[in-house]
C-alpha cells in the first residue's frame, strides 16, 4: 500500500509537472503563433512577463479542481474530464485577469486558444504514456510471454476491464475474443481480436493453442452463461468465469476475480426483485427471532435479514457447532447488528417460553426441521413428526402469547401430497398453523420452495465428493427431476412473502422448470474438468419415501397470483381447528417412539392426501 508520505510526494511531483507544462504550453502557443520563429520584442515581453500571473492561475485550478486525489497508473476518462474542467476555467480566468489588469504589453488573441489545446494535450497525454508503460503496453512490450492462451467469451464493458488486467498476469494471456453481435467481429479491444461468434469455439480454440475459455458475461441470463458453457465443454475447453454482476456492483470483487463456473450459474435464475422499502419498514427497529439459525436456510434468512437493521436478531439453534459457527460469522462479518446466539431445542416448550418472554420478538422465522427424506422414513419416522410438527406448534403459540406480528413458516414442496414421513410431518405443521391463525395477533404465513442448492442433505455435495473420488456417481432414477434454486434467492422469497402476507396464507415459490437429476449430475463432472467417460452414472433405484417428480400445488388447491411474479397463494381446501393441535400434542407425548409403520397410519387420519410410497423399492445397478 502506498503511505501518506508517498502519496504527497506523488502528488507534489504530479503538481510540479502540471505547473510547468502550463508554462510551457503558454511560451509554446507564442513560438506557434508566429510561425515557429521567435515573436517580435513586444509580444516575447508580453510572454515572459506574464508568465508568473499564468502559472499562479493553473495552479489554483489545478489544486481547486482535484487532479491529484488520483494515480497516474490508473487514469481513466475521469481524470480527463477532470483535466478539461480546469484546464478550461484556467484558459478563461487568464485572460479576465490580463484585462483586469491592463498591462501595457498586448497578448495576441489566438494564443489563449492554442495554450489551452497544447496544455490538455501534455498532460492527458503524459498520464496515457505513463500509465501504458505501468501496464507493459508501451510499443506493444509483452512481460509474460509464457502465458497460456485464453478465448475470452464476450467483448462488452467486462471484457475490455478484463483485457486490461490479463495484461499484467502471468498466468493467461488473452489471445481473441467471442462474441454473437456480428457488428463487432473483425474489430479489436485492447488491441485483442473479436475473432467470431460463440459457436465458433470448437474451430477458433484449436487454430490458438487454447485449452482455457474465460466467461466475460457477468450480466448474461443463467440460460445464456449455460450455453456458452456447453459450447466450451462440446470444445473440450476449461471453464472460468468472471464474478456476477451484482457482485462487480457491490464491490465486492473485481473482473479480474476468476473463479471455476458453478452448478449456481447454470440452474440459477435471475435476480429476486424485492421490496427494500417494505422489508426495511417490517424488520428495521424490530427484534428478529430464527429457529434452526445454523442450517442453510436459517443462516441465509439470518444474513439476509441483517441488511434491514433489525434492533435484534436473535440466532436460535439446537446444534452448539453450528450456533458458534453463524455466531462468529456475524461477529466478523455484521459486527453493527445485535444478535444473541441462543442454544435451544425448538420443541422444548420451557426452553422457547424462557426464550420469547427475554426477548418478545416481534418476528419469527421458523427454519428448524429434519428435513432428510430417506432418514426420516424409516428409524427415524416418529422423530421427524415430533421434531418437525411440535416444534413448529410450540414456537408459534410462544409467538402467540409473545404478541409477535407475524410467525413463518418455512415449509416443502414435499408437503404437497405427500408420500413420505417427512412431508406428511412439514404439512402437518402447515395446518397447526393454519389452525393458529385467529386465535390472536399473530399472523401465520407459510412458504413451500423445492431443493436449494449447496443446502444440507442436497444432492450436489454427495455429487462432488463421488466425483472426487473417482465416482461412480450414484442416482437413484433415470427419471428423477427435483425443483432447485439458490440459497439466498430462497431466502429472499420467504423475506418477501412474510411482508406480503396477512395470515393464513401458503406461498409457493417460483422454482421455475424441475431439473433431471441425471442431468445434473452430468453437468457437474463436466464442470469438474472430466468427460462423462471418466466418470460412471449408477442408478440405485428409489429411496424409502421418494417420489420421481415433486410437486410445489396440491390437487385439492387452487393458486392465485400476487403482485410479485416469484411468489403464489395456495389456498387449501384441508383445514384444521385447535382441536387437531391438542390432538397431536397428547399423541406424541404419549406415544412411546412407536415403529414407523404406527407412524404412517396416525399421519393418514391427520393427512388425507398423504399417500405412503409402497415399501421394498427395487434397486437396479444399470449404468450410463
Amino acid at each position: 500500500m502506498i503511505s501518506d508520505r508517498q502519496f504527497i510526494a506523488r502528488a507534489s511531483l504530479a503538481f510540479s509537472h502540471d505547473v510547468i507544462a502550463a508554462g510551457v504550453a503558454w511560451l509554446a502557443a507564442f513560438w506557434l503563433r508566429f510561425n515557429l520563429e521567435m515573436p517580435p520584442a513586444e509580444f516575447a515581453h508580453a510572454a515572459y512577463v506574464g508568465l508568473p500571473g499564468v502559472l499562479v492561475v493553473h495552479a489554483l485550478a489545478f489544486w481547486l479542481f482535484g487532479l491529484y486525489r488520483g494515480l497516474w497508473r490508473y487514469a481513466s476518462l475521469p481524470d480527463l474530464q477532470r483535466i478539461l474542467v480546469a484546464v478550461g476555467v484556467a484558459a478563461l480566468a487568464v485572460p479576465t485577469l490580463f484585462t483586469l489588469w491592463g498591462p501595457e504589453w498586448v497578448v495576441p488573441r489566438s494564443v489563449y486558444l492554442i495554450a489551452p489545446v497544447l496544455l490538455i494535450g501534455a498532460m492527458s497525454g503524459s498520464r496515457l504514456l505513463y500509465r501504458a508503460w505501468k501496464e507493459g503496453a508501451l510499443l506493444g512490450m509483452v512481460r509474460h510471454p509464457g502465458a497460456a492462451p485464453v478465448l475470452v467469451l464476450g467483448a462488452g464493458a467486462a471484457a475490455a476491464s478484463l483485457l486490461r488486467d490479463l495484461a499484467n498476469s502471468d498466468q493467461w494471456r488473452a489471445v481473441g475474443l467471442l462474441d454473437d453481435d456480428a457488428g463487432k467481429h473483425g474489430s479489436a479491444i485492447q488491441g485483442v481480436k473479436i475473432l467470431g461468434a460463440l459457436p465458433q469455439v470448437g474451430e477458433i480454440a484449436p487454430r490458438y493453442g487454447v485449452s482455457q475459455a474465460i466467461i466475460a458475461m457477468p450480466g448474461a441470463t443463467h440460460s445464456q452463461r449455460k450455453r456458452a458453457v456447453d459450447l466450451c465443454t462440446a470444445a473440450g475447453l476449461q471453464v472460468m468465469t468472471v464474478p456476477s454482476y451484482a457482485d462487480l456492483v457491490s464491490g465486492k470483487v473485481s473482473v479480474s476475480a476468476l473463479r471455476n463456473v458453478e452448478l449456481d450459474d447454470l440452474l440459477g435464475r435471475d435476480p429476486v426483485a424485492l421490496d427494500d422499502a417494505g422489508l426495511r419498514g417490517l424488520i428495521e427497529g424490530r427484534c428478529v427471532l430464527v429457529t434452526g439459525a445454523g442450517g442453510s436456510i436459517g443462516a441465509e434468512l439470518c444474513r439476509q435479514i441483517a441488511r434491514y437493521a433489525p434492533s435484534r436478531l436473535v440466532l436460535f439453534e439446537v446444534s452448539e457447532y453450528a450456533l458458534y459457527a453463524i455466531e462468529q460469522e456475524f461477529r466478523d462479518r455484521h459486527p453493527g447488528v445485535p444478535i444473541a446466539a441462543v442454544i435451544g431445542d425448538a420443541k422444548s416448550e420451557p426452553r422457547v417460553r424462557d426464550v420469547f418472554g427475554r426477548f418478545a420478538p416481534q418476528l419469527v422465522f421458523h427454519a428448524a426441521a429434519y428435513k432428510h427424506v430417506p432418514l426420516m422414513e424409516l428409524d427415524n419416522a416418529f422423530q421427524a413428526v415430533e421434531n418437525n410438527v411440535l416444534s413448529a406448534i410450540v414456537t408459534a403459540r410462544a409467538a402467540q402469547a409473545a404478541g409477535a406480528a407475524k410467525f413463518v413458516l418455512v415449509s416443502t414442496d414435499k408437503a404437497v401430497n405427500p408420500t413420505n414421513v417427512m412431508g406428511a410431518s412439514k404439512r402437518l405443521a402447515e395446518l397447526a398453523c393454519q389452525a393458529l391463525q385467529g386465535a390472536g395477533r399473530t399472523q401465520f404465513v407459510t412458504v413451500r420452495f423445492g431443493n436449494v442448492l449447496g443446502s444440507t442433505g442436497s444432492v450436489i455435495p454427495r455429487f462432488r465428493e463421488q466425483i472426487a473420488r473417482g465416482g461412480p456417481v450414484t442416482v437413484t432414477h433415470p427419471d428423477i427431476q427435483r425443483y432447485f434454486m439458490s440459497i439466498p434467492e430462497a431466502a429472499q422469497l420467504v423475506l418477501q412473502a412474510a411482508l406480503m402476507g396477512k395470515g393464513g396464507e401458503i406461498f409457493v415459490l417460483d422454482m421455475g422448470e424441475p431439473v433431471r437429476i441425471a442431468d445434473l449430475a452430468h453437468q457437474l463432472i463436466r464442470l469438474s474438468g472430466l468427460a462423462e467417460s471418466d466418470i460412471r452414472i449408477v442408478y440405485t433405484g428409489l429411496r424409502p419415501g421418494e417420489k420421481l417428480y415433486e410437486e410445489l400445488l396440491a390437487d385439492a388447491e387452487h393458486s392465485l397470483p400476487t403482485p410479485h411474479p416469484k411468489l403464489r397463494v395456495a389456498r387449501a381446501q384441508a383445514s384444521a381447528n385447535g382441536a387437531l393441535l391438542e390432538e397431536v400434542i397428547a399423541w406424541i407425548a404419549a406415544a412411546r417412539d412407536p415403529g414407523a409403520e404406527a407412524v404412517r397410519e396416525q399421519l393418514r387420519a391427520w393427512v388425507p392426501e398423504y399417500a405412503p410410497a409402497p415399501r421394498g423399492v427395487m434397486r437396479s445397478g444399470s449404468s450410463a
